[in-house]
């Protein structure tokens, strides 16, 4: 079973985005605590979880390295199933992750999705795209992009070292796929001081571009029963 830690706003929900950890940082870290807010002000629920090796560094404390991105797809569609057998979950359903997680989340928007369990996922966010590994631009990881069978946003920082701006704009992705631009943000989105941007203002910027493309959903769902 699948442990989650739900974060809900007090009023009315717009969509619910279940949000996967980067590979060295556990659901609870900094960055994750400070999106989550951030998209719970947006009106979002947040359910996060956290794939196996890292539950294990809490059980046992020990700091086993990640396993290959694709062996982990698995267990986040497990996750979406155990999700969606919960009660009162608010729709659109947004699959998600920061860095490594992200990556895990579009490779599942990849796989087929169209069983009963899984059919409800409406779209793919990943908060900084670990486009190659840091210091090898050449190893691009495009497959996940290309092959993503669902609407997909990129919240990405301008200067990200697993891909930056110059890096994504001279690829030719699907228009499926939308990239909103962090003002001179890593891949933490933190900006350096001189640029007058801040960590707090971009992450802001992500969770209000999250929370429009959940309402596309809304829409086109709205559009759909008149």
């Amino acid at each position: 079973m699948t442990d989650f830690l739900w974060t809900r706003p007090d009023g009315p929900e717009i969509g619910t985005v279940l949000l996967a950890h980067g590979s060295g940082a556990a659901m609870d870290s900094p960055f994750l605590e400070r999106m989550t807010k951030a998209l719970v002000t947006e009106r979002l629920a947040v359910v996060r979880f956290e794939f196996g090796y890292m539950a294990k560094r809490r059980t046992e404390g020990k700091k086993p390295l990640p396993p290959a991105a694709e062996k982990l797809v698995a267990e986040y569609r497990y996750a979406i199933r155990q999700l969606l057998a919960t009660d009162a979950i608010t729709h659109p359903i947004l699959i998600a992750g920061k860095s490594l997680g992200g990556r895990v989340a579009v490779m599942t928007g990849a796989s087929e999705l169209t069983p009963p369990d899984l059919g409800p996922v409406a779209g793919v966010v990943v908060f900084g795209y670990p486009l190659h590994p840091t210091g090898t631009p050449e190893k691009l990881r495009l497959a996940p992009l290309t092959d993503c069978k669902l609407p997909l946003l990129i919240a990405q920082g301008d200067r990200d070292d697993f891909g930056n701006r110059a890096e994504f704009e001279a690829l030719d992705l699907p228009p499926a796929i939308k990239i909103v631009w962090l003002d001179d943000g890593s891949h933490d989105f933190g900006p350096r001081g001189q640029s007058g941007a801040t960590l707090s203002g971009n992450i802001a910027a992500a969770a209000v571009a999250t929370a429009g493309f959940a309402r596309t959903f809304a829409i086109e769902t709205d559009t759909d029963d008149d």
